[in-house]
Formats: C-alpha cells, structure tokens, sequence
C-alpha cells in the first residue's frame, strides 16, 4: 500500500503552530508537538482543509489570522457542499455536539464525506472525544460515509521504523 495518507487539518492545529507559546504547560506541550510534527510529518500525508477552517483562522487579532492563513495558504481545500451539510445535520441531530459549536460538526462531516483518513485536532471537547465519536460514527455510517481516524499530532507520528 503505497497511497499517499489524507489528513484534514482542524483549525487547532494552524492555531498551535502559529500561536506564542502558551503559559499553560499542557497547551505549551501540545504547541511543541504541533511543531514538531509538522517540521517532520507533514510531508508523510496529503493536507487538506476547509473553507471552515479558513474562516476560523481569519478570526481575531490581524497579526494571528495572517499567520495562521499564511501557515495553510498551499493546503489543499475540500469544499463543503450539500453532502457536507446534510451529514453535519445529521451529527448535530444527535445533540452530542451543540449548535453553538456546529463548526466542529461540520469538521467531522467534511473528512468524512471526502473520504479523509485522518482528521487532526486539538479539540477534544468535540472533535477527539472518544465518547462522543463512538457515537457519531454511527450516524457517519448510516448516511454511507467512512468515518476518518480522529487523532491529535501526537498520535499521528508513525510506527517503530521512526526516530521517535
């Protein structure tokens, strides 16, 4: 199997990369980690986004956004089309994930519906919550989809032949 991996790229992670280091230590590790996998894993996979995600990252301080939209400006971008809507209907239909935080809904739907292999993400409240995505993936596979491998960078560094 030599295929080229996909990997969807969350906002959390060209926030991580982009952003100072952070006072809080768990955050400042996964900022570490963030940049780390990106300076020697990134060009294992095939990147991709959404035009959700450069509309997170063009959010807040001026300085911020163009770091983070310049950091996935190269990315390649899957469109969120009625498939992606329909599917983020359906996740949000379970009440797992609240309306308030449809974006990350719509995260999950669009990895699945283009058939990504994995989705990466800081967020563990929504996105890489092992609870919650049980249950979605149900939901994912009844509307005909695959469900992505939802994972942070830290589980997405590669097996025993690494350095790591």
């Amino acid at each position: 199997m030599n295929e080229t991996a996909t990997v969807y790229l969350e906002t959390t992670i060209p926030s991580y990369l982009t952003a100072r280091p952070s006072s809080n230590l768990i955050i400042a590790g996964e900022q570490a980690i963030t940049r780390e996998w990106w300076e020697s894993r990134k060009v294992m996979f095939r990147l991709f986004i959404s035009e959700a995600v450069v509309e997170e990252a063009s959010r807040g301080d001026a300085e911020a956004a163009r770091k983070r939209l310049e950091v996935i400006s190269d990315l390649e971008e899957l469109s969120i089309d009625e498939p992606v809507l329909s599917l983020t209907r359906e996740i949000l239909g379970t009440g797992l994930i609240p309306r308030k935080a449809s974006a990350d809904a719509v995260h999950i739907a669009v990895a699945a519906r283009h058939g990504i292999d994995y989705l990466v993400t800081w967020n563990c409240k929504h996105i890489a919550n092992a609870e919650m995505i049980r249950k979605i993936s149900h939901v994912i596979s009844q509307c005909g989809y695959f469900v992505p491998i939802i994972c942070t960078p830290r589980e997405l560094f590669g097996g025993e032949e690494d350095e790591r």
